[in-house]
Parts: structure tokens; C-alpha cells; sequence
């Protein structure tokens, strides 16, 4: 059965005034919408987009919006901490092979950032697929000019 983060609970979750800084990069974003779900596309065809996380620890990827449906895969494991468009900052526990699968219905999408809070580097994998309710982002140019490479 595909799981979802409606199955996972988190380990801390609260609804508190952001820092400055991170309230100011989620206004940027709700302005110009970031398609970049992961911090390297690795490779994309007619039907999916393939993406990887990689973060050190301490390390963050920025604010970015899912649309499409897609599954993720925690390579590593961790311990990650996201600021999520509805106010809330989540904290979870991440298992090596942990995948969760996500589907967006027309309209509906997930605004959030990760950050590494853990003391080992966490990777994970996103595919996105494009034949899903809402239409595919389109990506920077150079962003599909690292993948042409």
C-alpha cells in the first residue's frame, strides 16, 4: 500500500511565527512559484521528472511547489525540519528506503522548504510524473541544461 505523510506523524509540529528571513523567501516564492522540488534533476522524459536532495547537515533547500504527483525515497534517512504553507513547522524522522507518494487533485499543491537538522548528510530522490491533474511547471533553462550535459 503506498503510503502517504498523511500516515506519518511528526515528531514535533507547530504553528509559531516564522524568522524573518524565511517568512520573506516564502512571500518570494508565493510571487514567483519555484518548480525545482529537489536541489538536482537528474533526469526528465515525456512522462517524469527525476529528481535527488542532497544536505549536509545544517543545510537547507529552499522553498519549492509540488503540483504533480510524485513519490519520494529517503536514501540515507535523517532528521528533516520543513516550514509548510499552511504556517505550520514540522520536524520528522526519516528511515533509510522510507518512500511516501503524494497526489495533488486540479489546483491543489504544497509549498515547502527541508532542511537537514540532523548530524549526517540525508539524500532523497523525488520522481515526479507529468501526466497528473495539474499541468508541469516549466523548469528554468538551466536547470535542463545541467541534464542535456
Amino acid at each position: 500500500m503506498a503510503m502517504t505523510m498523511l500516515d506519518k506523524s511528526a515528531e514535533r509540529k507547530e504553528k509559531t511565527p516564522w524568522p524573518a528571513d524565511i517568512a520573506a523567501e516564502f512571500d518570494r516564492e508565493a510571487k514567483n512559484p519555484n518548480p525545482c522540488v529537489g536541489s538536482e534533476l537528474l533526469s526528465e522524459n515525456e512522462r517524469s521528472r527525476v529528481w535527488i536532495i542532497r544536505l549536509k547537515p545544517g543545510e537547507r533547500i529552499g522553498f519549492h511547489r509540488h503540483v504533480l504527483d510524485y513519490f519520494w525515497t529517503s536514501v540515507t534517512g535523517g532528521r528533516g525540519k520543513q516550514h509548510v504553507h499552511d504556517g505550520t513547522t514540522v520536524e520528522y524522522h526519516y528511515q533509510p528506503g522510507e518512500t511516501r507518494h503524494e497526489t495533488y487533485s486540479t489546483g491543489e499543491f504544497k509549498v515547502h522548504d527541508l532542511q537537514n537538522v540532523g548530524d549526517r548528510d540525508m539524500i532523497f530522490m523525488t520522481v515526479e510524473f507529468k501526466e497528473s491533474a495539474n499541468k508541469p511547471m516549466t523548469l528554468p533553462a538551466h536547470v535542463r541544461s545541467q541534464v542535456a550535459a
